[in-house]
């Protein structure tokens, strides 16, 4: 199995429910072991998503139970007990990678737009702590973030800023939803709260996923996820079966 970019862009078709995907999926769920992908959450938009980014390790070579997308998917934090991530891999105490997948969609793009921004932050921030105080004992964890901005009207139109006790900064100004987005996560990346970011518009009736900005679109977000793997797999990382941990 080789993951593509018709299986990326079926994938998001398919979590417009706007036709099947033609990748493999059942090849795929056959693949892995129980309370992993083969326990996909059915009805779930980002389901087909999730299976995209498993491939990528079963792959690679990772034990079907060392990828999860249904259950196993809390993960310790530092201001909290622990979170749920949506794609988590895990092989032995190193946590191989760990993915949030959200979405933004209309008529009132505003009413949930602060939320979105706020858990990608606290999901990052707590995880990076609970690193430095040793809960993932194994080499550094490694987040990336999938986000799909509907594609409509109100997304691609200027938001105004409110008038506030200080000036928010000029970038901001006028700057639609979708563009509030891109700088959003073009922000995550270069802070490093997360490794990889994949950022993309697209909507029910016209599926195809846009990607705005080239340093958050699927290539190079596929790209990371090799990159990672591979830089694992150079420090024995997944051990063969019978090898110590």
């Amino acid at each position: 199995m080789t993951v593509t970019r018709q299986d990326f862009e079926d994938a998001v078709a398919a979590y417009w429910g706007a036709k099947q995907t033609q990748r493999e999926m059942s090849a795929i769920k056959g693949a892995v072991g129980a309370g992993t992908a083969g326990d996909v959450r059915s009805g779930k938009h980002f389901d087909e998503i999730a299976a995209l980014l498993a491939k990528f390790f079963l792959e690679a070579g990772y034990d079907p139970d060392d990828i999860r997308v249904s259950t196993g998917l809390e993960l310790p934090g530092y201001y909290r007990p622990q979170k749920k991530w949506d794609v988590v891999v895990a092989h032995g105490d190193t946590l191989v990678a760990a993915f949030e997948l959200k979405a933004l969609g209309g008529p009132s793009f505003g009413n949930n737009y602060n939320n979105r921004v706020e858990e990608a932050l606290g999901s990052a921030v707590d995880l990076r702590r609970a690193a430095l105080a040793d809960l993932f004992p194994g080499e550094k964890p490694w987040l990336g973030y999938f986000f799909i901005m509907q594609d409509a009207p109100g997304s691609r139109s200027p938001v105004r800023t409110a008038n506030g006790t200080f000036a928010v900064e000029d970038v901001w100004k006028g700057a639609s939803y979708q563009r509030r987005f891109s700088i959003f996560c073009e922000r995550l990346l270069s802070e490093g709260l997360y490794d990889a970011v994949c950022y993309i518009t697209s909507s029910a009736d016209d599926p195809r996923p846009v990607e705005l900005v080239e340093s958050l679109d699927w290539k190079h977000f596929a790209a990371a996820i090799v990159a990672r793997i591979t830089y694992l797999k150079e420090l024995g990382i997944p051990r063969s079966q019978g090898t110590p941990l």
